[in-house]
């Protein structure tokens, strides 16, 4: 059973606790808020249903990562049996440049291996460059495929 937390309390800017822990129904809220922050909701998604969705499929790799009680970060994960797939990896603007996104994969990343997970896959939207560097920097590397959705 994955554990609830990242183990070791971290700190943050040298003295603020930071902890990972699994996502609780009483997170809603703050969760939503922070993927506003960090720009992550887009017309086409609801953040409410995409939670309901995770609540009911693999919630033990649903994860939030807090200071001082309040979330400043969030990463969803998944497995089918042949790739993890991780979503929804957020910072609160005022906490990023911290290692706290660094964190969060590391916790997603050891819990897909866990379930022996042999391959990471991640979206990002083109325009967000930032973020490509950041998952570059965490050893990604562009698969050079385009990605194909439907709506159902």
């Amino acid at each position: 059973m994955p554990s609830q937390s990242s183990g070791e309390d971290q700190t943050v800017d040298g003295h603020t606790e930071f902890k990972i822990r699994l996502y609780q129904i009483s997170d809603e809220s703050a969760v939503i808020d922070l993927w506003y922050r960090c720009n992550l909701v887009v017309p086409q998604n609801d953040p409410q249903k995409d939670i309901e969705m995770k609540c009911r499929v693999q919630p033990d790799l649903f994860f939030v990562g807090t200071v001082s009680g309040h979330i400043v970060a969030t990463v969803m994960a998944g497995y089918d049996g042949h790739r993890g797939w991780i979503y929804y990896l957020a910072v609160d603007p005022d906490y990023q440049r911290q290692q706290i996104g660094r964190r969060m994969m590391e916790k997603a990343e050891s819990e897909l291996q866990n379930r022996g997970c042999p391959k990471i896959n991640l979206q990002v939207r083109t325009s967000n460059q930032a973020v490509v560097s950041f998952y570059l920097l965490l050893g990604f590397t562009n698969d050079d495929v385009i990605g194909l959705g439907k709506r159902l």
